[in-house]
């Protein structure tokens, strides 16, 4: 899951693995697997830089960062 802004500043929280393509037409637009589209505020750079790093996280898991 990712987070990414609606232009009134709502958070939204997305399945990244829904994700079937990002445009920027100029807003940037996600189409989902499921037929609907989502428009934020994030560039078309940073929806896939975040998808990047939950994937990275899902595959080799978070870094684990110990509290002294």
């Amino acid at each position: 899951m990712i987070t990414v802004t609606r232009f009134d500043g709502t958070e939204l929280i997305v399945n990244a693995d829904l994700i079937e393509f990002v445009e920027a037409t100029p807003d940037t637009v996600l189409s989902m697997t499921t037929g609907r589209k989502v428009i934020v505020r994030e560039s078309p750079e940073d929806v896939v830089l975040a998808t990047l790093v939950y994937k990275h996280n899902i595959l080799l898991g978070p870094e684990i960062v110990q509290r002294s």
